[in-house]
């Protein structure tokens, strides 16, 4: 078996309806795990699932009332069972600047950004604690540590993230379930077109990595996989900065 292999395994993706979720959910089904996306956007899960070659379900559910997660963790465990993956990649950025941020937009972005991959990952974890074997990826990203313009409630809320990561880390990786974080540099996704839009900002950013250009999507394949698979049997807590060496300078 190959220390990458991901065939057979049940994994669960959150924000799979577009960005860094929807190409996850899609490199995994093609990898032969059988997937289980989640998202609001009906529409956009279907042609997440109809551009998808490999076995999926949709779940179309709103990650915001955190009420309803444990209902949730139950719908994403009736297609294929119990997933031994977990992505936690569904996300905002509202872009307030720090003289305009909202309460509701401070509480809305800590919720999905932060509050959420936690109490999710809490519901699904019982099972992969039975199996012995688990697999939870959070997307932490370069406002973790750097500060960007407008990025005040985003940057919190990332920053908790690598925190978060380490912490579930210390309290479920004893029981086989290891908690890992990819930090994305610049990628052209849904949630980064107000950047992408600017031509000039898009090359400044290229030109602040050590590699000299932002992401593709498929730059992330790799460590997801590592991520998912046996080849992270003894790592746990980690973040990774996927930027081109964008933080490196």
């Amino acid at each position: 078996m190959s220390l990458f292999d991901v065939k057979g395994k049940i994994a669960c993706v959150t924000g799979a309806s577009s960005g860094l979720g929807r190409a996850s959910g899609k490199l995994l089904a093609e990898a032969g795990a059988h997937v289980v996306g989640i998202a609001r956007r009906s529409v956009e899960l279907e042609a997440w699932q109809s551009e998808t070659a490999g076995e999926t379900a949709a779940v179309v559910a709103d990650l915001l009332d955190r009420s309803g997660l444990s209902e949730i963790a139950r719908a994403a465990s009736q297609p294929f069972g119990p997933p031994d993956i977990l992505i936690n990649a569904a996300g905002i950025n509202t872009r307030e600047t720090a003289d305009k941020v909202t309460v509701e937009g401070w509480d809305t972005t800590i919720s999905l950004n932060l509050a959420v991959p936690f109490f999710f990952a809490q519901a699904l974890v019982p099972a992969m604690r039975e199996k012995t074997w688990g697999r939870i990826v959070n997307f932490a990203s370069l406002q973790s540590r750097r500060a960007f313009p407008g990025g005040l409630s985003y940057g919190a809320s990332k920053g908790g993230v690598e925190q978060l990561t380490r912490a579930m880390a210390e309290a479920w990786s004893q029981h086989g379930v290891n908690i890992n974080a990819l930090a994305p540099g610049f990628f052209p996704t849904e949630l980064t077109g107000p950047v992408f839009s600017d031509e000039v900002r898009t090359e400044q950013n290229a030109q602040r990595t050590c590699i000299g250009r932002n992401g593709k999507l498929e730059d992330l394949d790799g460590p997801l996989l590592f991520f998912c698979s046996e080849a992270s049997s003894y790592v746990t807590g980690q973040t990774l900065f996927v930027d081109g060496g964008f933080t490196a300078k």
